[in-house]
């Protein structure tokens, strides 16, 4: 069945027009019509009445939302998160683990399985993403010390039989850890930084053997010094190195987002969430990998000691922050919230509003509220 879309703020990388319209048949973008072209007839034809129309955006970082985590490894759970996401304009993202046995994660990954297998209508499962357990046990954050081992090829590629695995957040410095790196890419999957008290010079190891990107930037890694610039430095001096932020303001403070994107290339900035359960609920008491949760303001903090525990944090209003602080063009930033993820993870045909392409899109009203997602061109959340 044939859609069109008429009346659209268009916004893609490097593309900004009003009146568009666009055409859409078995779920691929067929063409796009500037203002005032003649329009085709369409089997379903919706006016979107002038407001922000971009790609789907891709969460390359999500561990759970609505009251449910990826790691409760049940169907229901992954089928709330992958549904839910859509009210934030997401069409693709990677259930992303924790710090957990291999056994907890084997259940994990099985329902990331049945979600593809029964098609359920939310959002498109491209893999999962491993956030440890291979990390340093000195850098946790919120993750869980009982569970954290040394680097495992062998055990990422068992995972990966179940669901594929798009990528690896390890700490670099744990033994082994620039070889992993090249294990990692020879599978095809991204090896990323995380929870690491790498020096610059350990980083640089990884890197040589393939690791280019930084997981939930300035997080948990080695801070910028002057006589070490660690990982926030890396990020910095390698412009080829993928970095995910977290722009809820909580994680990183305007000024430090503001420095990222004056000096990082706009093309290897990916946002994310980072979000957990308590994402989409209420302030109260929440949990994140078997750790209490506090969640006040909607910041989430461990019950413990307040580290922050994840984010509550929505794509939609990632893109907005990010907007209202650094001024750039929307016609630039859209990029950082799918074209992005998509290139670092190797997706083929999503990113963009152009023609061959995926119709993942999503509709957007004047204050980045989700109005519309479509998922191979079929409205998959209306608000």
């Amino acid at each position: 069945m044939s859609l069109l879309l008429t009346n659209c703020h268009l916004i893609s990388p490097d593309q900004n027009f009003t009146g568009s319209s666009i055409l859409i048949d078995k779920g691929v973008i067929r063409k796009i019509f500037a203002q005032g072209d003649a329009l085709p007839s369409a089997d379903q034809v919706i006016d979107v009445k002038g407001a922000m129309t971009m790609p789907g955006f891709i969460d390359v970082h999500c561990h759970g939302k609505s009251g449910v985590d990826f790691c409760d490894a049940q169907d229901s759970a992954i089928e709330t998160i992958g549904i839910d996401k859509l009210k934030e304009g997401v069409t693709s993202y990677l259930p992303t683990t924790l710090t957990l046995p291999e056994e907890l994660l084997v259940q994990a990954l099985k329902t990331a399985a049945s979600y593809t297998a029964r098609g359920v209508k939310g959002c498109k499962l491209p893999g999962v993403h491993l956030e440890g357990p291979f990390i340093n046990p000195k850098c946790l954050g919120a993750q869980n010390p009982e569970y954290v081992r040394e680097p495992d090829i062998e055990m990422v590629r068992r995972l990966a039989k179940i669901y594929p695995v798009k990528k690896v957040s390890y700490a670099v410095e744990m033994p082994h850890g620039a070889e992993f790196a090249a294990e990692l890419a020879a599978e095809g999957i991204q090896g990323s930084c995380a929870h690491s008290g790498a020096k610059y010079s350990e980083f640089m190891a990884a890197y040589k053997h393939g690791l280019h990107a930084l997981t939930h930037f300035c997080n948990q890694m080695t801070p910028l010094h002057h006589r070490d610039i660690g990982l926030v430095g890396a990020g910095l001096l390698h412009q080829d190195v993928y970095v995910e932020m977290i722009c809820d303001k909580l994680h990183l403070c305007p000024d430090m987002i503001k420095l990222v994107f004056s000096n990082k290339d706009l093309n290897h900035i990916l946002l994310i969430t980072d979000a957990m359960r308590a994402a989409g609920m209420p302030d109260g008491e929440s949990s994140l990998g078997g750790l209490p949760v506090i969640v006040k303001d909607g910041a989430a903090r461990l019950a413990s000691n307040g580290a922050l525990a994840g984010s509550t944090l929505q794509i939609c209003d990632a893109l907005r922050n990010v907007y209202e602080i650094t001024g750039l063009p929307l016609e630039q930033l859209v990029r950082t919230t799918s074209l992005n993820q998509a290139n670092s993870l190797g997706l083929e045909k999503v990113g963009r509003l152009v023609p061959g392409y995926c119709a993942d899109i999503v509709v957007l009203d004047e204050h980045f509220k989700v109005k519309k997602t479509f998922v191979d061109g079929e409205l998959r959340y209306e608000a």
